[in-house]
């Protein structure tokens, strides 16, 4: 069966599966037709049976449809004199038509056929699509919004759901994101995610993309898409199709898993049969949505954006006197995700100057004390480099006091990592990124006054994020904020679950300047000040249905950042210069960026991303040093001064650090040290430089203490405005 008459089947079972209108409509059709046939049987047994309306004084348009449902009228033509054999054969087809349409057992099967196809078509079991469609895996609240980027690439685009919920229930849900227009191109079928047999239905190697989404509330997700991912590459080797999918996708709920699939090639053989693996958080996306993109897309509407503000303000130069200080309440899934790629991609130039300001980040949680234990745990490697501040400000606390701890097991062993003896040097303490837990409770009189003491600072920039479990409690706190916050015009960030609505029309209508009265000592009243209201800087954030928008900006600076370190003179640590890339044409140097990114491994690729994502950041940056507006890009692309590169240099190599030490990486003990090795006058020191592959990087300490490598970050540094251009001319 080709394309055409399987999209005209789904046409037709759509439109029997529209109600009983639509099946009368079709039977009624089906009688129709049936009267034209025997008319033109009529007519084509000569003119006897005119003859015979006249005589019998019949209408020459009934007497057809009497041959066909009534049994006495046949018997009456066929006793006529004035009727020839060959109008007695065709009213006997005719008649025997009508038996075969209209008896009473044949309607009944007729119909009960009719029923079953509908039942098979709403419950998903009947397949249309053969090539060329988006396939999406289980069925999960995020979905529409996976639906959404592929519409957005593509208007036309089929996309086939497979899930074993109910597809009655599937398609309703899906009715209340989707026009009916965008409901014509969305297949539901019922099937498993982990069953080859269901894969040949949907024709799975001939989609352009897969998408393993699965349920997120059932405690083996997880396990189930890995388990989903390696059937599909089973499948797609048996059948041996000649076009694959381009992609694979891959949700995973639980950050460590996710964490894992970015630092190893577990899936090697995705990218072995062709394909591109591409892991995929919930919570994850959205903190690059607040942190990177700095906006989210209605949900049907791509041009309708809405903006969210920088946390570091108009940006920090390299005499901004404040550090960023990000507040999150709780330590749920949104809270630990959002620190992170927070500590990912928030790091300025101003710590060049002034170590202390470094970006801070703050959990406050009943059971901190245990939570920051979990933490820490997971991020061993950044805590035995970077001290770590807690306080008890919880109701039966006996030390309220604010503490600094170090967990290197090395330092702790020696007594050193007291609040007083925590050192700074080229092993401890050289992070721009630091971490602070607070036990107690949110609505407790100490963090509230915690709070509004954080608000009035003019040491920092703060923004507030309420990420506990129970969106009531957010709702509620986000509503009764210290008034300090509100005056002080802190970005308050609320967790929704489903619609921003109310969140973002209270924003939008207290975003208005309103007049603020008072008088002085004389009583007189002041001239007035122009104030917002009380909710003008509150953010939703974490909507299911808005979440999944491709960075393709990013990926494809990443790539660029890729093609720089892979194309360059290591003997002499530079890139290759901006004269030769100009001479090179842009397809081919894009050429040669894509193959390379194809063979690239997991963690190398996770690196040119974050590499990639602070590009925003430190432009962001550079603007405050060369004193424009936040959003002012009208420079740049304009060359870095020797100066410029300089700082960012610095801020590039403290990205690196906190990239690689919360990617897994650890610093090296003295036996381990290359530059130790090297300062001991060790034979083949740079044997030690091979550590690498098992997580072990020498260059885990200050920019100062780096030998010619810290070339490389410079280089990055002036190369900026060519991945700004090239990534414009990529199509």
């Amino acid at each position: 069966m080709n394309k055409r008459h399987r999209f005209l089947l789904l046409k037709f079972d759509r439109t029997l599966a529209q109600g009983l209108i639509r099946q009368v409509i079709m039977l009624v059709g089906l009688l129709i037709v049936i009267f034209l046939i025997s008319t033109l049987l009529l007519h084509l047994s000569g003119h006897d049976w005119i003859q015979y309306c006249k005589q019998e004084n019949i209408s020459k348009w009934v007497l057809p449809f009497y041959l066909l449902i009534v049994p006495d009228a046949f018997d009456s033509f066929c006793r006529s004199d004035t009727v020839g054999a060959l109008p007695v054969f065709f009213a006997c087809l005719i008649y025997i038509l009508g038996v075969v349409v209209f008896t009473g057992m044949i309607i009944s099967v007729m119909t009960n056929m009719i029923e079953r196809r509908v039942e098979n078509h709403l419950d998903g079991h009947i397949h249309y699509l053969e090539s060329g469609h988006y396939v999406i895996m289980g069925y999960d609240d995020i979905i529409p919004s996976f639906i959404n980027h592929i519409f957005q690439k593509d208007k036309e685009a089929y996309v086939l759901n497979l899930t074993s919920a109910n597809v009655a229930a599937v398609t309703e849900k899906l009715n209340k994101s989707f026009s009916m227009e965008q409901m014509k191109h969305i297949i539901v079928n019922y099937g498993h995610r982990t069953t080859m047999e269901d894969y040949k239905d949907i024709h799975l190697e001939s989609s352009e993309q897969i998408f393993v989404v699965g349920w997120r509330a059932h405690s083996a997700h997880d396990a189930i898409n890995v388990e989903c991912v390696d059937s599909i590459c089973k499948y797609l080797k048996q059948t041996n199709a000649p076009h694959k999918p381009k992609s694979i996708t891959c949700v995973f709920n639980d950050l460590d898993t996710y964490a894992a699939f970015k630092t190893t090639n577990i899936f090697g053989e995705v990218t072995e049969l062709g394909m591109e693996f591409l892991p995929y958080n919930f919570y994850t996306e959205w903190a690059k949505q607040v942190f990177v993109k700095r906006y989210h897309v209605d949900m049907g509407d791509f041009n309708n954006r809405y903006n969210y503000p920088a946390v570091f303000g108009n940006g920090i130069g390299l005499d901004d006197p404040k550090f960023v200080h990000l507040v999150f309440v709780g330590t749920t899934n949104f809270a630990v995700a959002f620190a992170m790629e927070a500590a990912q991609v928030l790091h300025f130039p101003n710590f060049n100057k002034h170590k202390e300001l470094r970006t801070r980040i703050t959990f406050i949680d009943l059971h901190a004390d245990v939570e920051k234990e979990e933490f820490i745990t997971r991020n061993r490697h950044f805590f035995e480099v970077q001290s770590y501040r807690y306080q008890d400000l919880s109701e039966d606390a006996t030390d309220p006091k604010l503490h600094t701890y170090l967990a290197d097991p090395i330092l702790q062993a020696t007594g050193k990592d007291s609040d007083q003896n925590i050192p700074t040097d080229d092993t401890h303490n050289f992070l721009d990124v630091e971490f602070e837990f607070i036990k107690g409770n949110v609505f407790s009189q100490k963090i509230q006054n915690e709070i509004s003491k954080w608000a009035t600072s003019k040491d920092e920039y703060l923004s507030i994020f309420l990420a506990m479990a129970n969106q009531h409690n957010n709702f509620v706190m986000g509503m009764n904020m210290p008034d300090e916050v509100y005056e002080n015009k802190i970005p308050v960030f609320i967790r929704q679950d489903l619609s921003d609505n109310f969140v973002t029309n209270l924003r939008k209508t207290d975003d208005k300047e309103i007049l603020y009265y008072t008088f002085d000592t004389t009583a007189k009243i002041n001239d007035p000040e122009k104030k917002h209201g009380r909710y003008a800087n509150i953010y939703p954030f974490g909507m299911n249905e808005t979440v999944y928008t491709a960075d393709e900006k990013s990926l494809k600076r990443a790539k660029l950042i890729n093609y720089l370190y892979n194309t360059a003179d290591y003997t002499t640590n530079k890139f290759t210069s901006l004269l030769v890339l100009a001479s090179i044409p842009t397809e081919k140097i894009w050429q040669e960026a894509d193959e390379q990114w194809s063979k690239l491994s997991a963690a190398l690729k996770w690196s040119n991303l974050y590499n990639s994502y602070t590009i925003r950041t430190k432009m962001a940056s550079l603007r405050a040093i060369r004193k424009l507006e936040l959003d002012d890009y009208s420079r740049d692309t304009d060359q870095l001064t020797e100066y410029e590169v300089e700082e960012l240099a610095k801020v590039e190599h403290n990205r690196w650090n906190v990239e690689k030490l919360l990617m897994g990486y650890r610093r090296p003990r003295p036996e381990e040290d290359y530059f130790e090795a090297q300062s001991k006058g060790v034979k083949e020191a740079s044997v030690l430089k091979k550590n690498k592959k098992l997580f072990i990087h020498h260059d885990i300490r200050p920019f100062e203490k780096l030998d010619d490598v810290k070339e490389l970050d410079y280089e990055i540094a002036r190369y900026m405005p060519w991945i700004l251009e090239m990534t414009e001319k990529k199509q």
